[in-house]
C-alpha cells in the first residue's frame, strides 16, 4: 500500500501542497529577513538599545565610525547565511532535503529569540549570525527539493514562484516596520524580530508531512521509498510505467555521472562539473550585484537622504515599493517556461541597469523635485525587472544545471555565493552612499549593463522545458565555456514528451528496474 503524504493528497494537490505549505513560508521568511533591520535602525527604542550603531544623531568621523558599524551588525546575517550555506555540502546528502530543511528552520528560531531579546550589541550580533546559518542551510536545500520533486514542462513556473514569496515577504516586514514605529518601547523592534519565527514553525512542521526528493532516495539506493513517492507525485500507481520510466531515466543519469565528490565540482571532465559550478555561482553573485540589496536594506534611508521625504513618508514609500515588486513578480512565473531563462535574465539586466543609471542622474541634481520624482518612479520600475529575472530565477537556474551526484556541492556552492555578495553589498553600501552619494547608484547601472547580460547571453545555456537528466547531455556535448549557448540552441528537448508518458506510451515498452 502506498503511503500518504500530507492528509493523503497526490498528483497536483500534492504538488501544490508542496508549494504552498512550505515554499510559500519558508520564502515569505527569506524576504521578511531581508528587509526587517533596514526599517529599524531609526527608531529610537533601537537607537537607546545601540547607541554605537546611530547615524540618525550623529556627524562627521563618528557618523562615519558608526555607519561602518553598522553594515556590519546588518551584514552578519548574510554572513551566518554564508556559512549555513557552505554546511550544506556536508549536511546536504547525508541528512536528505526534508531534515536538512528542519533542521535550518530550527536553528533560525534560536537566532530570532536572541535578536528579539537582545539588550546589547553583541548579543544581537550573535542572533543575527545564528539566524543567518540556519536559513543560509535552507535556502540551499529548498530549491533543489522544489525541482527535484517539479515536473520538467512546469518546473521553471514552479520554482520561480519563490520570488513572489520572497517580494510578499518584503512587504510584510516594510508594512509591519511602518506599523510598529508607531508604538513605544522596545516593543517596537522586538515584535519585528520575533515575527518570522512564525514563518520558521509552520516550515518546520509542514515539510514533515512531505515527500523527500525521489532523486535523493534513488542516489540513497532506497528505491522504493523513490517509488512511492514518484507514484504520489504523479498521481498513479506504484506499478505504473511512467513512474517506472522516471526511475529508470534518473538511475541511469546516476550510473553515467558516478558518484560525485565535492572536489569534483573544480575539475571539468567530461560532465564539465567546473563549468556548471562557474555559471552557478555567477548566476547568484550575479543576483546581489544588480543592486537589488543595496535598495532592499536601506530603501527608506535613500527615499529620505535622496529624495527629501520625512522618517513616516520614507516608510510608506518604501512598503509601496516592496508591495509593488510583489505584484510584478507574477510577470515571471507566467513568462519563464514560455520565454526561457536567458531571454527574461537579459532583458532584466539591461532594464535594470537602466533605472539605475537614471536614478544616479536624477539624484545628483539636488532640490529639483521634478528629478526626484522621476527618481522614484525608477527605483518602483527596477523593483518590477528584478523579480521577474534574478529574484527567484537564479536558484532555480543553479540547481537546474547540476548533475545530481553533486546538485547539493554546487547549489551550497552558488547559495553561498549569493549570501557572500549579499554581506559585501550590505557592509559597502552605507559607506558607499557616504564617500560616493549618488554615483554609488552608477556602479550597479555599469555591471548591469557590461557584466551581467553578455555573461548570461555568451554563456549560460537555456534549460527550459528540459529534464534535469537532459542538461546533462548538453554539458556532454560541449567542449568549451561557449558551447553550452549553441549545444542547447540544437539539442531537441525531450522533456514534454516524457511529461506526457502516460498517455502516449504502452506499459509493454518499458525495461523494468530492478529494486
Amino acid at each position: 500500500m502506498a503511503k500518504n503524504y500530507f492528509f493523503g493528497l497526490r498528483g497536483s494537490k500534492l504538488r501544490a501542497a508542496q508549494l504552498w505549505a512550505v515554499i510559500m513560508p519558508a520564502y515569505l521568511l527569506f524576504g521578511y529577513n531581508q528587509a526587517v533591520a533596514g526599517g529599524l535602525l531609526g527608531l529610537p527604542s533601537w537607537i537607546a538599545t545601540f547607541p554605537t550603531i546611530d547615524t540618525t544623531n550623529t556627524t562627521g568621523a563618528k557618523n562615519a565610525q558608526a555607519a561602518r558599524i553598522q553594515g556590519t551588525v546588518v551584514a552578519m546575517y548574510t554572513l551566518g547565511c554564508f556559512f549555513g550555506a557552505l554546511s550544506c555540502i556536508y549536511l546536504g546528502d547525508r541528512l536528505g532535503r526534508v531534515r536538512l530543511i528542519q533542521l535550518g528552520c530550527l536553528v533560525f528560531v534560536v537566532g530570532a529569540i536572541l535578536q528579539a531579546a537582545s539588550y546589547e550589541l553583541g548579543q544581537l550580533i550573535v542572533g543575527r549570525l545564528v539566524s543567518g546559518i540556519g536559513f543560509g542551510a535552507v535556502t540551499a536545500t529548498a530549491p533543489n527539493w522544489q525541482s527535484e520533486c517539479a515536473p520538467a514542462s512546469h518546473r521553471g513556473a514552479v520554482v520561480i514562484m519563490e520570488s513572489l514569496f520572497i517580494s510578499g515577504g518584503l512587504a510584510i516586514s516594510a508594512w509591519l516596520d511602518l506599523g510598529f514605529s508607531f508604538t513605544t518601547g522596545s516593543v517596537a523592534w522586538r515584535f519585528p524580530l520575533a515575527f518570522p519565527m512564525v514563518f520558521a514553525l509552520i516550515t518546520t512542521v509542514t515539510v514533515g508531512m512531505l515527500p523527500e526528493s525521489p532523486r535523493w532516495l534513488l542516489k540513497k539506493g532506497r528505491v522504493d521509498d523513490a517509488r512511492e513517492v514518484l507514484a504520489a507525485l504523479d498521481g498513479v500507481e506504484l506499478d505504473s510505467p511512467q513512474v517506472q520510466l522516471d526511475i529508470d531515466e534518473i538511475s541511469e543519469s546516476l550510473a553515467v555521472t558516478g558518484q560525485g565528490r565535492f572536489i569534483d565540482c573544480f575539475k571539468n571532465g567530461e560532465l564539465r562539473l567546473f563549468n556548471r559550478t562557474c555559471l552557478a555561482c555567477a548566476g547568484q553573485m550575479f543576483q546581489q550585484l544588480t543592486g537589488i540589496n543595496a535598495l532592499a536594506f536601506y530603501l527608506s534611508t535613500i527615499f529620505h537622504s535622496y529624495l527629501g521625504l520625512n522618517a513616516v513618508q520614507s516608510g510608506i514609500v518604501a512598503a509601496s515599493v516592496f508591495t509593488f515588486q510583489t505584484v510584478c513578480s507574477p510577470i515571471g512565473v507566467l513568462t519563464v517556461d514560455r520565454l526561457g531563462r536567458r531571454k527574461l535574465m537579459v532583458i532584466s539586466a539591461i532594464g535594470m541597469g537602466s533605472c539605475m543609471a537614471i536614478v544616479a542622474g536624477t539624484t545628483s541634481q539636488g532640490d529639483n523635485k521634478a528629478a526626484e520624482g522621476v527618481a522614484g518612479a525608477m527605483i518602483f520600475l527596477f523593483s518590477m525587472f528584478f523579480p521577474v529575472g534574478f529574484l527567484g530565477l537564479t536558484f532555480l537556474y543553479a540547481s537546474e544545471i547540476s548533475p545530481l551526484v553533486v546538485r547539493v556541492p554546487i547549489t551550497s556552492l552558488s547559495t553561498a555565493t549569493a549570501w557572500i555578495f549579499n554581506f559585501m553589498v550590505a557592509e559597502v553600501t552605507p559607506v558607499g552612499f557616504a564617500t560616493i552619494g549618488w554615483r554609488y547608484f552608477i556602479v550597479y547601472a555599469a555591471i548591469n549593463f557590461f557584466l551581467i547580460a553578455p555573461s548570461v547571453y555568451f554563456f549560460f545555456p537555456e534549460t527550459n522545458g528540459r529534464h534535469l537528466e537532459e542538461v546533462d547531455q548538453i554539458f556532454r556535448d560541449s567542449k568549451n565555456i561557449f558551447d553550452p549557448v549553441k549545444v542547447a540552441r540544437q539539442l531537441p528537448a525531450r522533456a514534454l514528451q516524457v511529461d506526457d508518458y502516460s498517455e502516449e506510451v504502452k506499459p509493454g515498452k518499458v525495461d523494468h528496474l530492478e529494486s
